[in-house]
């Protein structure tokens, strides 16, 4: 594909704000984000009001930017546990096998620009305030939501940046995510779980209905994990559209057969015959056991594509992911003594998997740092938490964050035992007094907990 012409970004400008004729410009960085934070709705801030239940804001602002969409090859990936991993193992191992590849994740954890990445590199500073202050009066006009822009800017990214091929997650949901104005060569759905209800409904096969809507026409579809609550709805959703699909574990079966060094190993059988012995994956999460299969018939599908992509070049893909993507945040060790640790983990069953992984490392004793947003089922998850644990309890710097007094009461409520502190560092301060060197420390219980670790 040929590369789209595009002026270079311009120099800073002298900030200025004229209200009367909607020009804008930016100084730095820091203030084209504040001001788009500020003026813009973002889930992660404010919560439901974000959403928007319609693609027509989306769409309006492509067409606007010649439709960026339509000038790249694309993965489509959704679901309520393991899509940013999935995402991630996927852009890696395209990346190994040579392919110049655009990856968009969400949320960020310590900078915006860790969304928008080309062969994992964040898109630059100056280049997201240039965007900004290019379509000004076209975000007047339109009245995007922070989603939409955000879209907009990583479709355009990868236009310019001519990318071979862009690994694509979903924000929330499928059917009316920002996102999903794309018809990818492969779309791939992780497992279903409870999240979001207010926004995707109240049961897996409503959340599960929400997901299969980026499901396209004639597109292949891929299903990670069998389950059988939702696995009718992906049946019925590829039989309209004509879709080939595959449910993964059916055809990929995985056992995790130790560690190599900093890297988990893995025994595949392909129906039912081994086909990659002592596969190293860099991600240690248990996991994400459930996510290969998934990732594995993707690139199937891709090879069947003419996508010339080697078993070394998925070896070398899933052993380097940090590397090659810049994913951060899953079962990541951060310090061997006492062994600290961390996750993003933050629905139901993503705490089920970092509770069980805790309690198979046999701890002497777990100083869990944790706190949550306060659109979860909080009850619900903290039954979950071992009473043996010693809490700390915070407060993440957000405005949908739970407040930690009231986490704390509930909590209590619960039978575990811990303090309340006002931010994620005094909590993890904390946490290193007390815990000893053959003890364990998990921060965790919400993406922007984890976002606030001052050592990530």
């Amino acid at each position: 594909m040929a590369a789209t012409t595009t002026k270079a970004p311009p120099e800073p400008l002298p900030l200025s704000s004229d209200q009367d004729n909607k020009t804008y410009f930016f100084v730095t960085y820091e203030q084209a984000l504040e001001y788009l934070f500020q003026q813009l709705p973002m889930f992660h801030r404010i919560g439901n009001a974000a959403f928007k239940k319609s693609l027509d804001n989306i769409l309006a602002l492509s067409k606007s930017l010649d439709n960026p969409h339509q000038k790249f090859k694309s993965v489509h990936v959704a679901g309520t546990n393991g899509k940013g991993s999935s995402s991630s193992m996927l852009a890696s191992i395209l990346q190994a096998a040579g392919y110049k590849t655009g990856l968009y994740t969400s949320p960020h954890l310590k900078d915006f620009t860790e969304r928008i990445r080309v062969n994992g590199e964040m898109i630059s500073q100056e280049k997201v305030a240039w965007f900004t202050e290019q379509h000004m009066t076209l975000f007047d006009q339109i009245k995007p939501s922070f989603f939409e822009m955000n879209v907009a800017l990583a479709f355009q990214h990868f236009a310019e940046e001519a990318v071979d091929i862009a690994v694509v997650e979903v924000g929330l949901g499928g059917r009316l995510d920002s996102t999903n104005i794309i018809t990818p060569l492969v779309s791939l759905i992780t497992s279903i779980g409870l999240d979001h209800q207010s926004l995707l409904g109240n049961t897996l096969p409503e959340i599960a209905c929400e997901k299969a809507g980026i499901i396209k026409s004639g597109v292949p579809v891929v299903i990670s994990k069998t389950q059988p609550e939702v696995s009718s709805v992906f049946e019925k959703k590829s039989q309209e559209t004509e879709s080939l699909l595959t449910f993964a574990d059916q055809k990929y079966e995985l056992e995790r057969i130790g560690t190599s060094e900093w890297n988990a190993l893995y025994s595949v059988k392909r129906e039912c015959e081994i086909w990659l012995e002592n596969l190293e994956v860099s991600l240690l999460g248990n996991y994400q056991k459930a996510n290969l299969p998934g990732v594995l018939a993707t690139v199937e599908e891709l090879r069947n594509q003419n996508y010339q992509i080697t078993e070394n070049h998925i070896r070398e893909g899933l052993k380097n992911i940090q590397a090659l993507t810049g994913l951060k945040g899953r079962w990541q060790v951060l310090k061997q003594e006492p062994l600290t640790l961390c996750d993003t983990g933050h629905n139901i069953d993503g705490i089920r998997e970092v509770v069980t992984q805790l309690i198979g490392l046999k701890p002497k004793q777990v100083h869990f740092v944790f706190g949550a947003t306060n659109d979860k089922d909080i009850t619900s998850v903290l039954r979950l938490l071992p009473v043996s644990f010693r809490y700390y309890f915070c407060q993440a710097q957000i405005p949908r964050a739970l407040p930690v007094q009231q986490l704390h009461e509930e909590a209590q409520y619960a039978g575990l035992k811990g303090h309340a502190y006002p931010t994620v560092e005094d909590a993890l301060i904390a946490a290193k007094t007390y815990a000893l060197p053959d003890e364990v420390i998990f921060i965790g219980g919400s993406t922007f907990v984890v976002a606030e670790i001052p050592e990530l």
